[in-house]
């Protein structure tokens, strides 16, 4: 069916024809053992694309591997990478296979390889022309029969021409590219994304799903999704964290989604039942406030002085609160 949401296994990637043309792609060229560059900005999917290709390749009963270049420093990436022998430096008191070993006979996945440092893309380079590594502190060349896919937040191309990242490299990575699309791009996603994922978060904890009102998805729909997936993922995740309403309302929503410099010039988002021509500030903050406290007695099991300790403010604030809220049958104890 057209309209069906397009899934990975369990994850709920969209119904978006771009996504289905990247995906379709993805299948088409599984099954080679050529480097594949997977290019996007940060949050949209880059291991993913990765795992599927790994998942749909003759690989797939061998090792994924995926490392994030970017939490790795200088002094640590070869060794993390190509392994080292024992007493290659101080702590290493045992020989200890790269990531590169690790992956024999399966695929690596190398993310954000544009952090990697010149000086570690020569050595890269290297492994990928000779497919042999080299532990730091021994000279034995060990075999590697592995497929390569790196992941890149920023346009390779561009840091090649600014002498940041090797172009020789650069060729011997970019044989297959597959290019992610921000959400921004592809906002058809949104509703599906955020119903899949309010849904994962509330069975989480252990709560039947709750409905989502037209202005929290208009509000999801305007917003421009700087960390794409991810970034949608964790709003979602703390909905189902703090959200007491029977239906998830704008004072549900994160105010970093709500309230940002992009919506300047646009109307201000109203709940259905609202006049649509005007919006009581007063009442959306007593919303918000509302649901805020609510979250805070529910995990504290009705202790007030827990829930002020979350809140950040003095307990008899909180007293005055939640009598002007009457929220006061989520009390339990003084204590």
């Amino acid at each position: 069916m057209a309209n069906a949401p397009f899934t990975i296994g369990s994850v709920v990637v969209g119904r978006s024809a771009r996504m289905r043309a990247v995906f379709d792609f993805v299948r088409v060229i599984a099954d080679s053992d050529s480097s594949v560059l997977v290019s996007g900005e940060t949050g949209t999917g880059k291991e993913l694309v990765a795992n599927l290709i790994h998942q749909s390749s003759s690989r797939r009963h061998k090792p994924f591997v995926a490392v994030s270049c970017a939490i790795l420093s200088e002094t640590l990436i070869e060794s993390e990478l190509f392994g080292h022998e024992r007493g290659a430096f101080t702590g290493a008191i045992k020989d200890r296979p790269g990531r590169f070993e690790l992956a024999a006979g399966g695929t690596i996945f190398l993310d954000d390889i544009d952090d990697v440092p010149l000086t570690m893309q020569v050595k890269l380079l290297r492994v990928l022309q000779n497919r042999v590594v080299e532990r730091l502190g021994g000279t034995r060349q060990i075999p590697v029969d592995v497929r390569v896919i790196t992941g890149s937040k920023r346009d390779l191309r561009a840091l090649t021409a600014e002498g940041k990242f090797r172009d020789d490299l650069f060729y011997r990575l970019n044989v297959i590219p597959v290019n992610l699309p921000p959400l921004r791009d592809r906002r058809e996603d949104i509703p599906i994304l955020v119903d899949h994922f309010v849904k994962r978060y509330f069975r989480q904890r252990g709560e039947e799903p709750r409905g989502i009102s037209p202005a929290v998805l208009q509000a999801f729909m305007r917003y421009p999704w700087p960390g794409n997936v991810r970034e949608l993922e964790n709003a979602c995740e703390r909905i189902a964290q703090t959200c007491t309403c029977d239906t998830v309302r704008l004072g549900c929503v994160p105010v970093s989604v709500l309230f940002h410099k992009y919506a300047e010039d646009q109307q201000p988002i109203v709940e259905t039942h609202a006049h649509p021509s005007a919006v009581s500030l007063d009442d959306r903050l007593k919303e918000v406030e509302s649901n805020l406290i609510s979250w805070a007695l529910k995990v504290s099991g009705g202790n007030k002085s827990k829930a002020a300790e979350l809140l950040n403010i003095k307990r008899s604030t909180l007293g005055d609160r939640i009598k002007k809220l009457e929220l006061t049958h989520l009390e339990v104890g003084d204590s």
